[in-house]
This record gives C-alpha cells, sequence and structure tokens, in this order.
C-alpha cells in the first residue's frame, strides 16, 4: 500500500467515526398507561385466573412485571388527586400542591394561617416541571388523555394535545373506548403528517373506578348485573370472594362514612357474598375492556413499526378493596389498595422478568427521563428505576412509606421493610388507636383474627395459618414492633409529616422552595471554591 492511498483511506475512516459519533441516538417513544382505582390482583400477569387480560399480559412476558410498586399516600378522600399530583412531579405526598403541607392542614383543622406557612414545600411554577413540559423542552410530541378532574389540572395543561373526558359508561363512546380512539387518532396525525420527532403519550383511562358499567357481554361472562337489587341471590358465575373478605372491618379506620364506603352505587354500605361477587364481576368486565383498548393501540404500533423503540408503562394511581377487610374503597394501607400495578416493556428490558422493585408512583417522572436520555427537573424528588428494569438491581430502596389521613388526624400510616410491615391508626379525640403488624411473606393477605371466623372461613373457603393474624400485641415480635415504630417516626420526620402519633399536629420544619434552594446552591459553590 502506497502512503499516499493509507493517508486517503485513514482519513475516510477519521471522517466517517466523527459524522456517526455526530449523529444522535434516536431517543425512545413513551406510551404511560393509567388506569383508575386498579389492583394488582385483577391482572393475569399478577395471578389473576378469572379476569381476562391478555394484552397486558402480553405485555408482561414482552418486559418486566414489578412486584413491590406503591403511591405514598393521600390527605384527602380523593387519593387520585395527590396520586396523579405525584406522578407528574416526582414529588413527595407533603411537597405538592395539593397537601402543600402545613397550609392545607392547618386549614382543614380550622387554625390560623400565616403568610410564612403558605408553599414552602412546594416549588415554585412547579406545573412547568411536570411530564407534559419536560418532554415538550426535550424535543418530544406529547398528548394526554383521561379523565376530567381529581388531578393536576396544570400539569394536565402541559401537553400540546389533549383529550380528557370522565368515561365511565359501558359503550364505546361513554368507555374506555373512547380514550383509547384519541390515542389513536394522535397517533395516525403523527402518519399523516411524516412526524420524525418521537413522542410521549399519557393515556390515561377512567375505569374501572366504580360506577363499574360494563358491556352487557363482558357482564353476562363475568356473572354481574349493573343495577343489583338488594337481597338478590348469588350468581354462580360471579367472581369468588377475595381471601381477606370480611363482612366488616373490625374498628373504625378514621374515614368509615365517605362515598366510597357507603355510597357506591350497587353497593353501598352492603358487604353481603351477593353485592360483593356481583362488584367483583362488574370490576372484571371494566377490566376486560380496558385490556382490549390497551392492545388496540399496541397492534397500531407493531403495525407501524414503532413499538419496537416504544417503551410502553402500566399502572394504576392506586389500589381498591371491594371487599377485602370488609372494606370498598381505597382510603386504607392495606396492600390490596396502598400497592399498584407496574408493568415495562421496552428496548434492553428482558422479556418475562420480574422484580421486587420498592418504586413509588412518585419515581415515575425520573424513570421516563432516564429512559429518554434527559436530566430530570430540578425539583424531582422521586428515583429512576431504569436499572431494576435493566435487570442491574432489584430495587431502588430499602424503605416504604405510606399516608392516608383524609378523614380522622393523624390517620393512618405505614411503613414496609422488607417482608414487615407496620400499620398505625389514630383519631383525632384519640378514641382510635390501633397498631397492626404483619410479616407479608408469611401473610400476604394481611389476614386478621377476624378471618379465622368460621363463618368467614366458610365463604372464603380460606382457613387462615395460625400465625396469620396482626402480630402487634403478641410479646414475642415487640422488639420488631418497637423497631418498625422507629423506622415510621424516621420517615414521618425525614418527609415532613406534620402530624405525629399521640400528639397530633407538630409544625414540622419546612422544606426550601426553589428560590431558597436554588440561593443555597449558590452558596455552597462557593463554599466549595473556596475550600479548594
Amino acid at each position: 500500500m502506497t502512503m499516499r492511498l493509507f493517508i486517503f483511506l485513514a482519513t475516510v475512516v477519521s471522517v466517517s467515526i466523527v459524522h456517526a459519533a455526530d449523529t444522535p441516538t434516536q431517543r425512545p417513544n413513551l406510551l404511560f398507561i393509567l388506569t383508575d382505582d386498579q389492583a394488582p390482583f385483577s391482572i393475569g400477569a399478577y395471578g389473576n385466573r378469572v379476569c381476562q387480560t391478555p394484552n397486558l399480559d402480553a405485555l408482561a412476558a414482552r418486559g418486566m412485571r414489578i412486584d413491590q410498586a406503591y403511591h405514598m399516600g393521600a390527605n384527602k378522600g380523593a387519593v387520585c388527586t395527590p396520586s396523579r399530583h405525584m406522578i407528574m412531579s416526582g414529588r413527595t405526598v407533603w411537597h405538592i400542591p395539593t397537601t402543600s403541607s402545613r397550609a392545607k392542614v392547618l386549614q382543614s383543622m380550622g387554625k390560623p394561617v400565616t403568610e410564612s406557612d403558605k408553599g414552602l414545600h412546594v416549588p415554585d411554577e412547579l406545573e412547568k416541571n411536570t411530564i407534559g413540559a419536560v418532554f415538550n423542552r426535550a424535543g418530544y410530541e406529547t398528548m394526554r388523555t383521561c379523565k376530567k378532574g381529581n388531578s393536576y389540572a396544570a400539569a394536565n395543561q402541559q401537553f400540546t394535545t389533549r383529550a380528557e373526558k370522565s368515561n365511565r359508561g359501558p359503550n364505546e363512546d361513554g368507555g374506555s373506548d373512547w380514550h383509547a380512539d384519541q390515542v389513536l387518532s394522535f397517533l395516525k396525525n403523527r402518519q399523516t403528517s411524516a412526524s420524525t420527532k418521537p413522542f410521549m403519550v399519557y393515556f390515561g383511562l377512567s375505569h374501572p373506578h366504580d360506577p363499574r358499567h360494563g358491556e352487557d357481554a363482558l357482564l353476562e361472562k363475568y356473572g354481574a348485573v349493573d343495577q343489583m337489587p338488594e337481597g338478590m341471590a348469588v350468581n354462580a358465575k360471579s367472581p369468588a370472594l377475595p381471601t381477606n373478605y370480611l363482612p366488616q372491618h373490625p374498628f373504625d379506620h378514621g374515614h368509615m362514612n365517605l362515598r366510597d364506603e357507603v355510597s357506591v352505587q350497587g353497593v353501598k354500605n352492603r358487604r353481603d357474598e351477593a353485592t360483593i361477587r356481583n362488584e367483583k364481576g362488574r370490576e372484571y368486565a371494566c377490566v376486560e375492556n380496558i385490556d382490549t383498548q390497551i392492545g388496540r393501540v399496541i397492534d397500531h404500533l407493531k403495525e407501524t413499526g414503532d413499538l419496537e423503540n416504544t417503551y410502553v408503562i402500566f399502572t394504576s394511581d392506586h389500589g381498591i378493596a371491594i371487599g377485602r377487610h370488609g372494606l370498598m374503597g381505597k382510603q386504607n394501607l392495606y396492600e390490596h389498595s396502598w400497592r399498584v400495578p407496574y408493568l415495562v416493556a421496552g428496548p434492553g428490558i428482558a422479556p418475562g422478568s420480574t422484580a421486587k422493585g420498592n418504586i413509588y408512583l412518585l419515581d415515575t417522572l425520573a424513570t421516563l427521563c432516564d429512559l429518554a436520555g434527559i436530566e430530570p427537573p430540578e425539583s424531582n424528588e422521586g428515583k429512576s428505576f431504569k436499572p431494576v428494569l435493566m435487570g442491574k438491581t432489584q430495587t431502588v430502596r430499602d424503605v416504604l412509606f405510606g399516608v392516608y389521613c383524609g378523614g380522622q388526624r393523624p390517620g393512618i400510616r405505614c411503613v414496609r421493610k422488607g417482608d414487615w410491615k407496620l400499620i398505625k391508626y389514630e383519631n383525632s379525640n384519640g378514641q382510635v388507636k390501633e397498631t397492626q403488624l404483619f410479616n407479608l411473606g408469611e401473610n400476604p393477605d394481611e389476614l386478621l383474627i377476624e378471618h379465622h371466623a368460621p363463618a368467614v372461613i366458610q365463604l372464603t373457603g380460606n382457613t387462615p395459618a395460625a400465625n396469620q393474624v396482626n402480630l402487634a400485641n403478641l410479646p414475642e415480635h415487640a422488639d420488631k414492633r418497637a423497631e418498625m415504630e422507629s423506622l415510621l417516626l424516621a420517615e414521618m420526620q425525614r418527609l415532613h409529616d406534620p402530624f405525629r402519633f399521640d400528639e397530633g399536629y407538630v409544625n414540622a420544619k419546612a422544606a426550601p422552595n426553589s428560590k431558597q434552594r436554588n440561593r443555597k446552591k449558590k452558596k455552597t459553590a462557593a463554599q466549595k471554591a473556596t475550600a479548594q
């Protein structure tokens, strides 16, 4: 080879390498699917053998099922409102506008609110650092469809394309079909315009939140009717009672008179076998239709060739009881209501994989950003669980915390570490003070002594083991209870929970707002420069 030819080839190779380095990697599309009031146990991938969810099961088979995903909690009966604020912003439960810590709490207790109480835990103009705004700035086409109300309105408005409507009817115009139609319309418009931008689609659905109006054929399939009269006999085709069913909750948990517990259409305050099984049938009818609509969207992505470069994320804003522990709603911290389903499939995720995760819904923003290769906003407090999705670790944190105080205060708190979980209850006048301790490895359904009653066993067909009870008051578990109570207090303090058990409201130290953080950052940088 002559020297001239060698120089020419070396130059070509060098130029090719530079051009390859300058070519940006194609960013992935993101399809985030959120349902309303859905526990993991209604999905085949999480072990349900009655409710038909072939598309969600296929999503799990193509990607990862996370088994320990949770919402952090709520200070109001509409649990979905703070949950959706946390999803959108990546902020923790006492650091979002819907709770805004001290001011909201003081107002709800009829106490005076000073200027210094307002907004101290919420960054200025937080909506500009929520999902829609973040991905708009990153060059994505953003679209949102979901129910109206009980969400983060200012964040919803950041999406470029929006189609909002509460659809809990049984037909195409009034049900889940409508939401899928909006997503398909957006995707088809992209085809028509030959868009080359990646997309971020927030595909929200209004079901299976009550009233659970299902299509006639699906209601028939699951042995349910939309208007069940009191005293109606059990339909043998209805889904069986859940293992942790009770005819009533053993004590007042602090909010027993809210609409979810006394006003659900077709249920109200009834907890008899026929009513609960009928409501489970209605739930399954709604869930199967949701699955069908998700399948329509995924099939379209397959047809267009977009699915290969799309992360599909499926979850719900919280779980739901529907007869478990004698409850109907989500205003509690048992696993069935605190825990959520979380399925993710996309590039780099091993098919059929599972992980504990130990994630919160508020980790969604950080994770979406990480998957897209963009920086999360400074206001984000969540953790990216991309390392979990890529099989590098099983969990992103060791401790999980939950709160519900939409009724009595301080209300309910829980903490989980490993298999151990503590739940504490206290109402405003101190008449209710309860503690529950569970080893979820041995008692995953959080069964209580009431589940051992012969009449309950006859209804559920489940005979609990002797150790499947609340362990909080057993002497042999006194040390574990003390350890978990200490851990709970530490989490309440760390997250600026404005309440304490046996003390009520406390003047929790305020977290700095965005301006204060910026000043602190500048000061820290100057200090570092001086130190160097």
